[in-house]
């Protein structure tokens, strides 16, 4: 058992760059979802593609995510208030509600679930998160921990789509590509977007 029990301190971390690029996926349906309440709310939202794959079969970028591209003024979201603080909470993406638990990106195909140490909270009890175990951490962010796997669970749906499309030999995946022709389809190429309906 532990005496942490994780509660937003609505610090804005999540919502800001602080010292790396940070990146909050989104997948296609909440990407779609974001820009229509952005247009209800004049808010100058830009999303661009983030996970991305190249069939070379079907000449073809499939869109597994998007990312929100921070608005420069404040250097965070769009969505974020200093006031209020997140102002799409009740409908925010995956990635956000399963916050500061995130997905790090391992290779193209594989994600691990991991906490972020530039949150406010785990920064405030770092001696005791560093060393908890996984029922523990489970624990501590009761929450977040449902969503982090939903994440999780959707990033493998996804990718396993991706590899069955292969097999079944619909798409074909561009394992080996100079960085020269990777550019060149980016502009070239229709996009298609990946669900997992």
């Amino acid at each position: 058992m532990t005496e942490l029990n994780y509660a937003c301190l609505k610090c804005g971390a999540c919502c800001h760059e602080i010292e790396y690029k940070k990146r909050i996926p989104l997948y296609p349906e909440e990407a779609n979802f974001l820009i229509e309440i952005a247009k209800k709310r004049g808010i100058a939202l830009k999303i661009i593609e983030d996970l991305v794959f190249l069939d070379m079969l079907n000449k073809k970028i499939l869109v597994v995510t998007y990312k929100i591209l921070f608005e420069k003024k404040i250097n965070g979201c769009p969505f974020y208030d200093d006031n209020y603080g997140c102002t799409v909470h009740d409908t925010k993406p995956l990635a956000c509600k399963a916050y500061p638990l995130a997905l790090k990106q391992v290779d193209a195909f594989n994600f691990q679930i991991r906490v972020d140490p530039l949150c406010h909270y785990v920064m405030k009890h770092y001696d005791l998160l560093k060393n908890a175990s996984f029922s523990t951490m489970k624990e501590i962010f009761k929450n977040e921990y449902p969503n982090a796997q939903n994440h999780l669970i959707k990033n493998k749906n996804l990718m396993l789509k991706i590899k069955q499309l292969e097999f079944e030999k619909k798409i074909k995946i561009s394992r080996q590509i100079s960085i020269k022709d990777f550019n060149k389809h980016l502009k070239e190429w229709e996009r298609e977007e990946l669900t997992t309906n």
